[in-house]
């Protein structure tokens, strides 16, 4: 019945902080903020929220939290909301303090793991929206080991600029061709006053949605609900059921590493490559698979997504948002075409109960829908992740194609160790067709934080010199970026990494298709160079910016922090 303690077989562990004479101090505590003794003897569930009025992504989730509390109530449990930081990339996009997003998931998962050690919840419920918090959420949850789902807070509507759909991809775009005299002043003006029209995560298949997806996939997130849209009254009912099932799922005793295995991270990977989604996708699902305790490494992306066709038309290598995507039938269309191909696994377990192919069974698409394509007729034959190696990445690179891009380029690199010079360079009209921009120090411990290049990749584009300009970076790029991009070069160059050896006018190969990236200079002569190199002077030196670059791994292994 609604609302009475839910008898359930899984471990209490909030009995251990709420039950007993000696711990009449903590109920105390408690009762002093409105709980009863009736909601103490209920199962405790933890409501993480990364709610944030400093971006719209998150914006929402104050509000859909109270809906998931509602559900836990309905359920038989006690909910207890506490929040954590988020930091907005699309906000800090080429400024210093883009350097703190890809640390602030760190920061994310370490609190959200603190609070739930500390108060021994008997389940969570995760709430998430931008880039960081969705892998942090998650990463928390798969270290406490409780019974838990995680909740996306879903995608920003697309705004509308001169009867066309526009995400803030455009923006960032629409920078370059004002900068190079392409776009008014008005117009620009005009096109950022449009762009995000509300609440909610951006628009395309850029990270935040490519990575609810994942989730979707991985079975941490209940299918379905990562679709609905942040302003969509479904949300709310969404966010009311998310709350009742996490009951059942503490009823089950179903913790994450119950549900989490490699073919479970394999399936993620071929759901991202499908959708043309984000390279931050392998940055994320490898520090997930290192907290589930499943092996998972570059390769892995490389031939996952060779085997597995594009079947989505998605921003920013497509031509559509995720809100069209829902339409057409979303995550689970996507799954179910890929499971009855035989490039998923649909017997992976979910935190709900079923199967993968069991819990996207039911999925069909929206009649005369254009956002989804069967896998015998995709828009690629070969998914979106590329692997690159060589001279200049012995480690690995990453680079995301979505079946139009050029597959080689040789030029002269015009190098740069930071992004602020290289974006004045490309707004300065400095950089040439043919040209290879390098930028580097901007990696995970030499940044540190590994910043986006949204900025620059966007400006190129807008420029007019996407067709003609390639980029590689130790940094790593935004989901909205398009063009030839590579990023997450490793070994860095704070690290010694050959791309801190190359000087300006080396010529540079990028051969996607022989998943090659070299320089063209010989062994003898890159030594030469290694000898008088010299590591840079720490750009932080106190902090949390200096901890997490004394911890921090390579790009190559997920950029994760490690014990020394």
């Amino acid at each position: 019945m609604a609302g009475e303690p839910i008898i359930t077989a899984a471990p209490r562990r909030s009995r251990t902080i709420l039950e007993g004479r000696d711990r009449a101090g903590a109920r105390a505590m408690l009762k002093a903020i409105g709980f009863t003794d009736a909601d103490l003897a209920r199962p405790i569930v933890g409501i993480a929220n990364t709610w944030t009025e400093t971006m719209p992504c998150n914006f929402n989730l104050r509000a859909l939290a109270e809906r998931v509390k509602a559900g836990v109530r309905a359920a038989g449990g006690t909910p207890m909301e506490f929040n954590t930081v988020a930091i907005s990339d699309g906000v800090t996009m080429g400024t210093e303090g883009m350097k703190t997003s890809l640390v602030s998931r760190e920061v994310i998962a370490d609190s959200i793991e603190l609070v739930g050690l500390g108060h021994m919840f008997d389940a969570m419920v995760v709430l998430v929206a931008c880039d960081k918090t969705i892998p942090g959420g998650a990463m928390a949850l798969i270290r406490l080991n409780i019974p838990g789902l995680v909740l996306y807070g879903g995608s920003i509507r697309p705004g509308r600029f001169r009867g066309q759909d526009v995400t803030i991809q455009d923006v960032y775009e629409a920078i370059g061709a004002n900068a190079a005299g392409r776009l008014s002043d008005a117009d620009l003006k005009a096109l950022e006053d449009v762009a995000c029209p509300g609440p909610g995560a951006c628009g395309g298949q850029y990270t935040a949605n490519t990575m609810a997806m994942a989730l979707e996939v991985l079975g941490l997130s209940p299918f379905g609900t990562a679709g609905v849209a942040a302003e969509d009254p479904a949300k709310d009912r969404v966010g009311y059921e998310v709350g009742r099932q996490v009951l059942a799922v503490l009823e089950a005793g179903r913790t994450p590493r119950a549900v989490l295995t490699r073919q479970s991270f394999l399936n993620a990977i071929a759901g991202v490559a499908a959708t043309g989604g984000s390279t931050n996708a392998v940055l994320h699902l490898m520090a997930l698979a290192r907290e589930a305790g499943v092996e998972l490494t570059l390769d892995d992306f490389d031939r996952v997504s060779r085997n597995t066709p594009i079947i989505a038309s998605l921003r920013p290598g497509g031509l559509f948002t995720a809100v069209d995507l829902a339409r057409a039938g979303g995550t689970a269309l996507v799954t179910k075409e890929l499971v009855e191909a035989g490039l998923m696994d649909g017997s992976q377990l979910t935190m709900t109960g079923q199967t993968l192919a069991e819990a996207v069974a039911q999925a069909a698409p929206t009649p005369g829908q254009q956002v989804v394509r069967p896998v015998s007729h995709p828009f690629s034959p070969t998914g979106g992740l590329v692997i690159l190696k060589g001279t200049l990445a012995p480690e690995g690179a990453v680079v995301k194609v979505a079946g139009h891009e050029r597959l080689y380029h040789r030029g002269p690199a015009r190098v740069f160790d930071s992004e602020e010079a290289a974006m004045q360079a490309v707004t300065g009209g400095a950089i040439r067709p043919g040209d290879v921009v390098v930028i580097r120090y901007e990696g995970p411990a030499g940044g540190p934080g590994m910043r986006e290049m949204l900025g620059v990749t966007g400006a190129i584009v807008g420029a007019g010199l996407g067709e003609s300009v390639a980029l590689l970076t130790d940094g790593r790029f935004s989901g909205a970026t398009r063009g030839l991009m590579v990023g997450h070069v490793a070994p860095e160059a704070a690290k010694g990494g050959p791309i801190g050896l190359i000087e300006s006018g080396d010529m540079v190969v990028i051969d996607v298709e022989g998943r090659r990236l070299d320089v063209e200079l010989t062994p003898d002569e890159l030594e030469r160079r290694r000898a008088r190199w010299t590591p840079p002077a720490p750009r932080y030196t106190s902090g949390v910016m200096a901890k997490y670059a004394g911890l921090v791994s390579s790009a190559a292994e997920g950029a994760v922090t490690r014990i020394p």
